[in-house]
């Protein structure tokens, strides 16, 4: 019965865990015609749903390539359309640069397969490697096992609390190392480089509490000491999908909408 009350506390998702596969990227289109993990979805915002600034436009040549990095959340599982192609709308009607969109988003993800990823695949570093726009999301993965593995008694340790201690310990290590990587293939005097963290950060109560602030507090001051903006995006219900998940449209207009609040610095204004 303890475990029942403990599960009651603890409302943090597995963002489409276990087991995905990568579908094919196309890094060569334009936002308007990017390939997302649920068959083809468009990324060109509507103008109705993405309001206009009154702003100064680059040269309607001007090519962008941008990638996604992350996990379901990236790839935009729950929804019509998820916050990759949301922003990139945003960067296009506000900006007037043309995106190529490459959305390396991957349902599952682990922030260990990321770092690996990015560290190991030739087609990965040189896609970061020409990229003029990066955001990143990861980590719900790391946390979602190991809640699980706290539910169901299997988590070890004093009061069966240690995998919440380690993965607290990897994510940190691994967000740091994932940094680094794109920090040496991009700089942020050249290259708008965002990230929203975990993607959202999910509702947590009791023992789980403290786990899921150290890390936050982690990557956020992880991506101020890059100089990287950072914005931390909390979902209600009204902006979840029905598996509890994902967010629904709702939900990922917000976070593209908080990214767009960063700015494009340092390619736009110029």
């Amino acid at each position: 019965m303890g475990l029942m009350i403990l599960a009651s506390l603890l409302t943090i998702p597995i963002a489409c865990f276990p087991g995905p596969e990568r579908e094919k990227h196309h890094a060569g289109r334009d936002a308007t015609q990017t390939k997302g993990h649920q068959g083809t979805t468009p990324s060109g915002e509507r103008v109705e749903d993405a309001p206009a600034r009154k702003t100064t436009t680059t040269d309607s040549l001007t090519r962008w390539d941008y990638v996604a990095l992350g996990d379901s959340l990236a790839a935009g599982v729950g929804a019509r359309r998820g916050y990759v192609p949301r922003y990139a709308a945003h960067l296009q009607i506000e900006t007037g640069a043309r995106l190529r969109v490459n959305n390396l988003g991957l349902s599952g993800q682990t922030s260990t397969q990321l770092l690996y990823s990015i560290r190991s695949d030739p087609s990965v570093r040189k896609a970061l490697t020409r990229a003029e726009v990066v955001t990143l999301n990861i980590g719900l993965n790391d946390l979602g096992q190991a809640k699980n593995s706290h539910v169901s008694g299997t988590c070890g340790g004093q009061q069966n609390e240690a995998c919440l201690r380690e993965v607290v310990v990897r994510v940190e290590r691994n967000w740091d190392a994932i940094i680094d990587e794109i920090s040496s293939l991009r700089s942020t005097e050249n290259t708008i480089i965002r990230t929203v963290g975990l993607g959202y950060t999910p509702h947590a109560e009791g023992i789980f509490r403290p786990y899921l602030d150290r890390v936050t507090s982690h990557i956020a001051s992880s991506a101020a000491d890059a100089s990287i903006p950072y914005v931390e995006v909390h979902l209600a219900d009204k902006g979840m999908s029905e598996d509890r998940l994902h967010p629904n449209d709702k939900g990922y207009r917000m976070i593209a909408d908080r990214l767009r609040s960063l700015g494009y610095e340092p390619l736009y204004p110029r």
